[in-house]
């Protein structure tokens, strides 16, 4: 019965210490005596309650098991994790944003902690001819061909709605984006007043809920899109179809977290639930998609608009493109997020095991652009744990044109990964509502290194590209990057990947197993499946 003893210690020494309290009067026995009493009271509960088999077996011992249990994260961050272990984010890849954000130097003595002779080392290989470019702000001009174009950034901040991140988060990443120059992505959780008190360049993200452009019962509103759309800080306009950290998952806001404040941002009713489907209620197939594109560029008075989507079944891309080659109608930008991405909490399998990662996502995109013949009217941008200049060089040497990042601006504002963000508990006040912890956060101090952070990252980009001899990114190709596959092999992207050739797709279907598989039965008017796959999982039905 060793399992009871805590308990039993408890009520024996609650006894003892009540006897020697009224025997002696002193404080500290009635002190004691109240303690132990307290631990045999829940001892006993823990007996009587049904729920928690452990508890009835191990009387007060099993709660030891929750605490160290709750603080497991955290002694594995601080103790045993080695700091190339991402888990997500590594120790290495947290300290770099660190560094960076506080503008500290960011140089590693004595040598590469990584594993060069390890399977997936990458590197990009230097010119004995090096450049140099004078300036690091390096622009990506987007809608060329519209009213009101928009000359991005190669870097700028992913979507995270206010909602999800606190106010003094929101205003120090529009303050910090202000200062360098790039754009604030809105989240789909629309403009907040904290986006527009300080000015910086917003995109703003339109999701199934259509906050901020709603009607009463949830539907698109269109007379509401264009006023907000039509406002100077509003740069361009994104139409989410999937997010990498959920794809095709939607969501519900609690009534009881719908505030005032969050009822204004959303254009919901204060204290009701409000949904957010999993699919879009204005169109349901491709060429639908594109008309709603083309609608909103139009109620924006042509500003840049775009898609942005995590890629699953590859027919449902291919639909797309389909639909641009056979309406003529081009979204100016698409964002590939890949399925690493994770400032929306989700659950385990969607996070997990749902969604294509970022590079096969980005290569798909980008092959697929090109081999219609269109890449060079649309700018495709990556989006999944890029906190580095290698980063940011790798997804455009794949096919991005630049690059957004959610994760590495919430390290910037000093998140410390405690994964806490669904809790309402984050203990640096970035992921939370409650007003105890994010007024806190120190709005100027936390702009600067969202600023640093920025502004450094794509300095470090351009001494690398410099090194090899290049002056821009856009010079990136998958030549460039190299990676080792085994202890004595070594492949470059443009070895491993098969890059389609312009046009390819208009001239015949490319051995390439994804294309010659779904490319030919893909369809402009729909996102059903192709009759091949529905047959494979028709034969289940059959036996």
């Amino acid at each position: 019965m060793v399992r009871y003893l805590a308990y039993g210690t408890s009520i024996a020494m609650a006894l003892v210490s009540l006897w020697l309290a009224l025997r002696t009067g002193t404080a500290g026995w009635t002190l004691a005596a109240l303690v132990f009493a307290a631990l045999s009271v829940l001892g006993t509960f823990d007996i009587l309650q049904p729920k928690a088999t452990l508890r009835r077996l191990y009387p007060l011992t099993a709660h030891f098991r929750y605490g160290l249990e709750s603080f497991r994260p955290e002694i594995r961050q601080y103790f045993i994790e080695d700091d190339q272990d991402e888990v997500p984010f590594s120790r290495q890849q947290r300290a770099l944003v660190y560094q960076r954000a506080k503008n500290v130097s960011d140089v590693v003595p004595f040598g590469s902690e990584l594993p060069m002779y390890g399977s997936n080392y990458e590197w990009i290989n230097h010119s004995l001819v090096p450049a140099h470019a004078e300036s690091h702000d390096f622009r990506i001009p987007v809608g060329e061909e519209r009213a009101q174009p928009y000359a991005a950034s190669v870097f700028n901040i992913s979507a995270m709605s206010f909602g999800s991140l606190s106010a003094n988060a929101v205003r120090a990443l529009n303050l910090g984006a202000k200062r360098g120059g790039f754009y604030h992505d809105t989240g789909e959780g629309a403009i907040a007043r904290y986006h527009r008190e300080h000015g910086g360049d917003l995109v703003w993200e339109i999701g199934s809920g259509y906050f901020g452009c709603r009607d009463a019962q949830g539907r698109f509103d269109a007379e509401k899109f264009a006023a907000q759309a039509v406002d100077p800080q509003v740069r361009m306009i994104e139409l989410k179809l999937s997010q990498g950290a959920k794809p095709g998952h939607g969501g519900m806001l609690p009534g009881a977290k719908v505030t005032p404040e969050i009822a204004e941002t959303r254009g919901i009713p204060v204290g009701q639930d409000c949904e957010s489907p999993a699919a879009h209620s204005t169109f349901s197939t491709p060429v639908g998609l594109l008309e709603f594109v083309d609608h909103l560029r139009v109620l924006s008075g042509g500003k840049p608009t775009g898609f942005k989507l995590a890629i699953g079944h590859p027919w449902e891309w291919f639909g797309i493109a389909k639909a641009m080659l056979e309406t003529g109608i081009l979204p100016d930008f698409i964002v590939v997020d890949g399925a690493e991405g994770g400032t929306g909490a989700a659950p385990s399998e969607f996070i997990n095991h749902v969604g294509l990662p970022l590079q096969e996502a980005l290569m798909l995109v980008h092959n697929t652009l090109v081999g219609v013949g269109l890449r060079e009217r649309v700018r495709v941008a990556a989006a999944g744990k890029i906190t580095s200049g290698f980063d940011i060089a790798r997804a455009l040497a794949m096919g991005a044109d630049f690059c957004n990042a959610g994760r590495g601006f919430m390290f910037a504002l000093g998140c410390i990964q405690s994964r806490t963000c669904h809790t309402d508990h984050c203990p640096t006040g970035v992921a939370t509502q409650d007003p105890a912890r994010w007024r806190l956060l120190d709005v100027p101090d936390k702009a600067d290194r969202v600023f640093h952070f920025h502004r450094n990252t794509l300095r470090a980009l351009r001494d690398m590209i410099g090194a090899a001899g290049l002056e821009h990114p856009m010079q990136l190709g998958p030549e460039h990057i190299l990676r080792r596959v085994s202890p004595t092999e070594v492949r470059s992207l443009a070895a491993l990947y098969r890059f389609l050739e312009p046009g390819e797709l208009l001239a015949g279907v490319p051995e390439h197993a994804v294309f010659r598989t779904f490319w030919p039965q893909a369809r402009a008017d729909s996102f059903a499946a192709p009759p091949r796959a529905a047959a494979m999982h028709a034969v289940k039905r059959k036996g």
